[in-house]
């Protein structure tokens, strides 16, 4: 039995039921404040005034009442269903036009099983018949009424916050939408100012090769000393000018290259060559750079097979800036350019050097646009910072890997991975 106390509202015309109602509730030991009303008006005008008022009527004591979602001052309403001044059904009507949601358990006479059920429909929580009434059945009735009520007010709670918090989900992901339609806009007006950079680029790079070209010409054609010869002095500046002119037209056809890739301005040309000549044909291109700093240049090609289907001068630029930075970053000893075949349908090539190496938490970072190790202006070593970038771009172009080995002052090692045959 619950240890509660329960405030009813016992609304019954007759006094004798009204007495057997007390002691069987007396009888099951169920602890229950009552207040008698006896007729359909009282019953209306006592819950009018309970409600308005919750402090009213000192006999309650409140602390002890179950706890429940409303505010109502009662708990349960026992309800005669045939009273002098209204029957059963028009109260129930009545009490619920007061909007006080209470649970309501009607008390029938004998034969009233079918008014039951409309009373039921009307809202009761549950019905007893009079002549049936025990302590047991009372007490049960009441308790069990209670807890329904209560259990249905709670997941009525619970829903009410779901629909509210469905109500703010629905606002969020109005919110989110904006959002995305925000970013949406943004990333097109992104991508059209990053084609206006790429452009740009490329057309000043186009435009900066023809006077770099001149200025070399020219410088060629002085260092030929033809008709007058020149003095050491001459010749020395001259040279400068020349050398310069070749770094500075090396960096603008990077930049060219790189707005090409990046504007999706550049074509993959598959076509039958020998990797195994264009490979030999490179290095010897590059000999004089590595013979300038003393380092001994090599080759170990091993390819049973060495025609490859790809295109012969995306391979021979990859060669070029894995061969330049190799010999740029290595100060002494050897560098090596390997050649193998992984299966028949993958063939790798490698850049090893001996130089200055790089450190693990730089590995991912050389890959980047216009980043280098070093991106101080004091640096030793010049450049855009944009071969390893297309590099890397004209390999995944082809469907190829390339990876990176490399430990500080002990070397680096480049490797390609390509299909032997591009897959158009």
């Amino acid at each position: 039995m619950s240890e509660e106390q329960f405030s009813i509202l016992l609304v019954d015309d007759d006094e004798v039921d009204r007495l057997i109602i007390k002691r069987a509730l007396k009888k099951a030991g169920f602890p229950a404040l009552l207040v008698e009303v006896n007729n359909g008006q009282g019953a209306i005008a006592e819950l009018q005034a309970r409600s308005n008022d919750l402090v009213g009527a000192s006999e309650f004591t409140f602390s002890s009442r179950p706890t429940s979602p409303t505010n109502n001052i009662f708990d349960l309403v026992l309800l005669d269903y045939r009273l002098p001044d209204i029957d059963g059904l028009h109260l129930i009507a009545e009490i619920n036009a007061l909007n006080l949601d209470l649970p309501i358990i009607v008390l029938t006479g004998q034969g009233d099983e079918e008014i039951a059920v409309e009373i039921m429909k009307a809202g009761a929580s549950d019905y007893l018949q009079k002549s049936k009434i025990e302590a047991s059945n009372l007490s049960k009735a009441i308790d069990n009424a209670v807890r329904i009520y209560q259990a249905e007010k709670e997941v009525e709670l619970v829903n009410q916050r779901l629909r509210a918090s469905n109500e703010l989900l629905v606002l969020k992901n109005r919110e989110l939408e904006k959002q995305k339609q925000k970013i949406k806009l943004q990333n097109i007006q992104l991508k059209k100012a990053y084609k206006l950079k790429s452009e740009f680029l490329a057309t000043m790079s186009h435009e900066l090769r023809t006077p770099m070209n001149a200025i070399m010409g020219f410088s060629q054609l002085l260092l030929r000393q033809y008709p007058d010869p020149l003095s050491p002095q001459q010749e020395n500046l001259i040279q400068r000018i020349f050398s310069n002119s070749k770094n500075l037209l090396n960096m603008i056809n990077e930049m060219l290259d790189f707005s090409k890739i990046e504007s999706g301005n550049i074509d993959l040309n598959p076509q039958k060559f020998d990797l195994n000549y264009l490979i030999k044909l490179t290095v010897e291109e590059l000999r004089s750079l590595a013979v300038q700093k003393q380092l001994n240049l090599v080759t170990d090609i091993d390819l049973r097979n060495q025609f490859l289907v790809q295109d012969s001068n995306f391979i021979k630029r990859i060669l070029i800036n894995l061969l330049s930075n190799a010999i740029k970053f290595t100060e002494s000893g050897e560098i090596k350019v390997k050649a193998c075949e992984i299966n028949d349908t993958t063939v790798a090539f490698s850049v090893i050097d001996t130089g200055m190496g790089i450190a693990p938490e730089n590995c991912d970072k050389i890959w980047q646009a216009f980043r280098q190790v070093d991106q101080t202006f004091t640096r030793q070593h010049s450049g855009t910072g944009l071969g390893l970038a297309i590099t890397k771009s004209l390999v995944t172009m082809m469907g190829g890997k390339i990876f990176l080995e490399s430990e500080l002052d002990k070397g680096s090692t480049f490797t390609v991975e390509i299909p032997r045959r591009y897959d158009v």
